[in-house]
């Protein structure tokens, strides 16, 4: 018997029981990743409300989760997270032309120092697996050592989701791409410059 290369979306029709919560959470629609997921529903489970906390940015607020979410998007090259992320940042007022700056490996004079900071610790995290203490003592100037902390646990929660998307060629929802941008649709993810 040969080794399945790909696992597809699990339909709602096949989930257990047990995962009832998620669908109703979801308005009776879970988007891909969370039917790709479901084949492994005890994870799903245990992930669910962590990821509840940290899709809302956690103690960062929506507008900085989601920059935390598209610089990781760019580091992995995650098409399916940047379409999803791309529509939920504007969603919550992040300006087109800052979306497009996002890729840009040194956050310049157009973010603030707060912003900037937080888009080179997500570099940080990716790159060395860490917070160096000098990027730390600066993001402590305009961080909490808990927003500190849900940029790391963001920042992996998506590296993790990341690496399940890439593995199994996970297409975005047809209702999310249908929704962004036509900028957006042609360009892909963005690489650093």
């Amino acid at each position: 018997m040969g080794i399945q290369e790909s696992i597809q979306p699990l339909p709602v029709s096949d989930w257990p029981r047990g995962l009832d919560n998620i669908i109703a959470d979801m308005g009776g629609k879970p988007i891909n990743v969370h039917k790709l997921m479901a084949h492994n529903p005890g994870l799903l489970h245990a992930w669910w409300q962590l990821r509840n906390y940290l899709v809302a940015g956690g103690s960062l607020g929506k507008r900085r989760g989601e920059l935390v979410i598209l610089r990781v998007a760019i580091h992995m090259q995650t098409w399916y997270e940047w379409g999803s992320h791309v529509e939920r940042a504007l969603a919550c007022g992040i300006r087109e032309e800052e979306i497009e700056r996002i890729h840009l490996k040194e956050p310049g004079a157009d973010w603030d120092a707060a912003e900037a900071l937080l888009l080179r610790a997500v570099d940080a995290l990716v790159e060395q697996h860490r917070l160096p203490p000098p990027l730390l003592s600066e993001l402590r100037q305009h961080f909490s050592d808990a927003e500190i902390m849900d940029v790391m646990a963001i920042q992996g929660m998506y590296v993790t989701l990341a690496c399940m998307i890439r593995s199994w060629g996970l297409e975005l929802d047809e209702h999310i791409h249908s929704r962004l941008p036509e900028e957006f649709l042609n360009s892909g993810v963005p690489e650093f410059t």
